[in-house]
């Protein structure tokens, strides 16, 4: 391999001898140490490949033995150049291209950034910019290790943070904790648990305060269902100081909720002309250039924009992004629902509404939908019963002056 590609940029060339003596030929070759390699006989020839540098001394070599030497090829970087030796502004342009790639890998042209379940990437990546990281950056200015520390610090969901570098990529690689849960402020201070909604109580699991309703109870919202307020009594039954504590508990009631909903008997239809106009772009940095040419009508116009960054192998990205566009034109016709079409969407909206509701932690028991058309409009009403959490806590506020301790008794 090493030697075929000194060849290549030194220059070889393939002969034929013909002639009265063609081995003494060879021998004298041999003899000047001159080098030869795929020697073939021919008939009454032999055909060779020989450097540039050993076919000028042929000449003393070709008189004494009165053969004939033929240049059949000729391989390899001179003989090339010697070929295209006017197109200079071509060799200049292959020069050119090569330092400028050489230094676009200085570089940092791509970040990628993935493992972020809650957290956006223009999240992530508004932050680092914040720090000075940004696509066509230098290199050597990453410093891998102060940016792990950077996004745990700021990024309380992150547990774990990755930073490597290859080429002119940068690949971010973070794991968010989906175990974690905050523990506010009011769970840590006195508190009671009131009603959020009107309802019947259906099962009551009280593990810290006293509760005020029991199973069966009717409630309203805004009553009090579990009091963070304990009564500390002596041996003779009588108040002797409160304690006030976090109340904790599950409540859940049988509560009702009404739904509605509304249609349009018409809609507005997008329907296509059938006329797309092509268009391409170039974007060179923050530079961007367009290909074609759309002149605009009267129509409404959609666009479809289909982007890829130029990388040379896996991880060497370029700031070039080549991009299609195509543009479709379109209208819009009024339609006009039928009475089937409109029960059908009517009643698939009621049906997801359902199901939202069953992700939220509640448990639906019964369901009613009824749905009315007019000329113009159609309407759905329905009433859904279900059990559901109703526990909201709430901060005590008049808090007694005396310490919060337990009494013991004599």
């Amino acid at each position: 391999m090493l030697i075929n590609l000194i060849r290549t940029i030194q220059g070889y060339l393939k002969i034929r001898i013909t002639g009265y003596s063609p081995e003494r030929f060879l021998n004298l070759c041999k003899h000047k140490k001159i080098q030869i390699w795929g020697l073939e006989s021919c008939g009454n020839a032999y055909e060779m490949y020989m450097k540039v540098s050993g076919f000028r001394k042929l000449k003393p070599i070709i008189k004494k033995t009165q053969t004939k030497v033929t240049i059949i090829e000729r391989f390899g970087l001179p003989f090339f150049f010697q070929k295209y030796r006017k197109r200079k502004f071509f060799f200049a342009s292959c020069v050119l291209a090569a330092v400028l790639i050489y230094f676009l890998t200085f570089f940092i042209w791509n970040i990628e950034i993935t493992g972020n379940l809650s957290i956006t990437d223009d999240v992530i990546f508004e932050f680092l910019e914040s720090k000075d990281i940004r696509h066509g950056m230098l290199k050597h200015k990453v410093d891998c290790n102060q940016m792990v520390k950077d996004i745990r610090k700021n990024f309380d969901e992150i547990v774990w943070v990755s930073v490597s570098q290859d080429g002119t990529e940068l690949t971010i690689e973070v794991k968010e904790n989906t175990d974690t849960f905050e523990v506010s402020e009011l769970d840590k201070e006195p508190s009671d648990i009131f009603a959020t909604k009107d309802g019947i109580i259906v099962n009551i699991i009280t593990r810290n305060g006293v509760p005020q309703v029991s199973v069966g109870d009717t409630v309203k919202a805004g009553d009090l269902l579990v009091s963070g307020t304990i009564d500390v009594m002596n041996d003779s039954g009588e108040v002797t100081m409160q304690k006030y504590v976090t109340s904790d508990a599950d409540v859940w009631a049988e509560t009702s909720y009404f739904y509605e909903d509304e249609l349009n008997a018409s809609y507005q239809q997008k329907e296509y002309t059938g006329k797309e106009y092509p268009l391409w772009q170039l974007k060179v940095g923050n530079h961007l250039f367009r290909l074609g040419y759309y002149k605009g009508s009267e129509t409404k116009v959609e666009q479809h924009t289909k982007e890829t960054q130029m990388k040379v192998k896996e991880n060497f990205y370029l700031p070039v992004w080549f991009g299609a566009i195509k543009i479709k034109e379109y209208n819009f016709t009024e339609q006009v629902y039928s009475k089937e079409e409109k029960t059908q969407i009517l009643t698939e909206k009621f049906e997801r509404f359902c199901r939202e509701l069953e992700e939220q932690n509640v448990i639906i028991l019964e369901k009613n939908l009824n749905i009315t058309h007019t000329a113009k409009k159609s309407t759905a009403t329905g009433s859904i019963k279900l059990q559901e959490p109703i526990g909201e806590n709430r901060k005590i506020i008049d808090l007694s002056s005396e310490p919060m301790v337990e009494y013991n008794g004599l």
